[in-house]
């Protein structure tokens, strides 16, 4: 009988939620996408083909049990539909909003191979943790027991929430420090709200914070507090700073030439209802300029599209490649052209003009032979160089690591030639005893889903170090 509520892509179309016209979503940061009804979720969810191999968990990094979640959708069962969901993310609200599942669980579901459409897998996932939340199905965080030991988490981004929201459920006691004055690192500073509305992920910082994880925020270490003095005061210690150096381009010196991850916080912030005053003086606000944002991927296209919702007199998009070797997500591109976002392919930035700028002096490319990734490698066209108008240049170039054991003076914490903190692969464990790393600062600049399969990797190895510890301290 559960068998017929499945298997119907052959006859029900692939239907994503409806999405806000684009006139009407540039007027405000709201997510652009309606949530599914009950009985559109259990349709679309019935599109499942319950493959016995599925590629869809196979490619999504914390291995969600996509099909049976989905069988639970289509036969109406949704609270044990959240739950399975719930075992191995521990975010779900967050994945089904942000990740690329174009690239990930539906970018590799089989039907989509047969030409029928994928399963609308991620707008499912976010349909059933937003049904759970109105319903009251996401239990707080209660430990059957207290345990003795202490676990410090430098950085509140999704992976040392991850692992601070498995720890804590183990009865561990949990801190998390963190530079800014709200947890969620870039997910609450970084994504904008049409992408993530901030309540999302307050909603999971209230969770924790009722659980019990102990928050110390605007705590810069290195400055405020000491890394020697957080490990002394826990049993274990974990690294999720993520990566915030932003990569710099020559001579990029001049007023009206800013960073990516300036330009969204201080937008960020504006929603929060914080006082900024780069944004209220312009130099960090797109209001009637012209926008030039360099860089293809997600955090380009966070900024081109918070430009629009600015206000801007003219947006446009430098990309050294063409469309389809954009590493960004291609639905994210597609929502931005429809806002009115112009790409520039093939061209390059070689320079600036003004201070404060008014021009970037721009070199068309042409893809030549494959590079080192596989991918054609961007050759300058000689003679085909012009100046591209702006008035406010955001470099969105992707990120670096920070260099840590010389921020924080510590000794013996090994890095990588990357500068990312050198650890195991498996569990996250340093060259230093009972300090772990998990995320971006491990793997560099990644997805939020990874720094949560981290987080949770983490989890389980401190638990480990955590036991034999005891065991050795009892003999």
């Amino acid at each position: 009988m559960a068998g017929q509520k499945m298997l119907k892509f052959t006859n029900v179309e692939r239907e994503m939620p409806e999405k806000r016209p684009p006139n009407l979503r540039k007027e405000d940061f709201g997510e652009i996408y309606a949530e599914y009804a009950r009985d559109k979720a259990a349709e679309q969810a019935s599109r499942c083909s319950q493959c016995g191999v599925p590629y869809c968990q196979t490619h999504c990094p914390l291995h969600n049990n996509i099909p049976d979640w989905l069988r639970l959708t289509a036969e109406g069962r949704l609270e044990e539909a959240y739950d399975l969901s719930q075992a191995t993310n521990t975010f779900p609200e967050i994945c089904g909003r942000i990740c690329p599942q174009d690239r990930l669980c539906e970018g590799n579901c089989v039907i989509e191979q047969s030409g029928h459409g994928t399963v609308t897998i991620g707008s499912v996932e976010k349909y059933l943790t937003d049904t759970a939340f109105e319903q009251g199905w996401v239990k707080p965080i209660r430990p059957h027991a207290e345990r003795g030991e202490s676990v410090g988490i430098i950085g509140a981004g999704p992976g040392g929430l991850a692992a601070a929201d498995m720890l804590r459920r183990q009865g561990v006691q949990v801190t998390v420090y963190d530079r800014y004055d709200r947890g969620g690192g870039l997910m609450t500073y970084g994504i904008p709200g049409f992408k993530l509305e901030k309540d999302i992920v307050m909603k999971r910082m209230a969770q924790l914070e009722d659980g019990g994880v102990q928050f110390v925020l605007n705590c810069n270490v290195g400055d405020d507090l000491s890394f020697d003095a957080i490990r002394g005061k826990h049993d274990a210690v974990l690294i999720a700073t993520g990566v915030y150096k932003t990569r710099d381009l020559p001579d990029a010196k001049a007023d009206g030439i800013v960073d990516a991850i300036d330009y969204l916080t201080a937008s960020n912030r504006k929603s929060f209802g914080d006082d900024v005053p780069e944004f209220d003086s312009g130099e960090l606000n797109a209001e009637g300029k012209r926008i030039v944002v360099i860089g293809g991927g997600d955090t380009a296209m966070d900024c081109v599209r918070t430009a629009t919702r600015q206000g801007a007199e003219s947006v446009k998009c430098l990309y050294r490649r063409d469309k389809a070797n954009m590493p960004g997500s291609m639905r994210e591109v597609q929502n931005a052209e429809e806002e009115g976002v112009e790409f520039v392919w093939l061209s390059a930035p070689d320079g600036f003009e003004g201070d404060p700028v008014t021009g970037v002096k721009v070199q068309k490319m042409r893809l030549g032979a494959p590079d080192a990734t596989g991918r054609q490698a961007p050759e300058v066209i000689v003679g085909a160089d012009y100046v591209e108008g702006a008035d406010l240049v955001i470099k969105a170039l992707g990120f670096e690591p920070e260099d840590l054991p010389t921020l924080w003076g510590v000794e013996g914490l090994e890095v990588t030639r990357w500068g990312t903190i050198k650890a195991d692969f498996g569990t996250g464990a340093t060259s230093l005893d009972g300090v772990f790393a998990a995320g971006d600062i491990v793997r560099g600049a990644s997805l939020v889903v990874w720094a949560i399969r981290d987080g949770r990797d983490c989890a389980a190895a401190m638990l480990d170090y955590l036991g034999q510890a005891a065991d050795v301290a009892a003999e």
